[in-house]
């Protein structure tokens, strides 16, 4: 998965929202769309998008399917977006271990 095919398939709001139903667990396509302003097969539809993106896998429960969210493309997209917090950590923690330089009385550095 790339990063960019999950981020791509999230900024649909819509298919967004399906993502974060099935953090709660996982869940068949009719669970899903109860309360979606959108079709049962819309809703396949977007998880077919969330599961190309390495984000969303699904299950057989005899003919059924049950989508959850998949650890491993979750993982992928955190790792991605880790390293930007990592750092801005960094840059945080080099400005805090700085010495302060403190006015004189003319306001001017030490």
């Amino acid at each position: 998965m790339a990063y960019g095919s999950a981020l791509q398939a999230l900024a649909d709001p819509t298919r967004r929202q399906v993502f974060e139903r099935l953090g709660k667990g996982p869940m068949s396509v009719g669970r899903l769309a109860h309360g979606l302003p959108v079709s049962r097969p819309a809703v396949s539809q977007h998880l077919k998008v969330l599961k190309e993106a390495g984000l969303v896998a699904e299950d057989r429960e005899g003919t059924r399917r049950i989508y959850r969210i998949d650890p491993h493309g979750l993982a992928r997209l955190r790792a991605w977006v880790d390293q930007f917090w990592e750092t801005a950590l960094d840059a945080f923690k080099a400005q805090v271990e700085q010495p302060d330089e403190q006015p004189d009385d003319e306001g001017n550095s030490k």
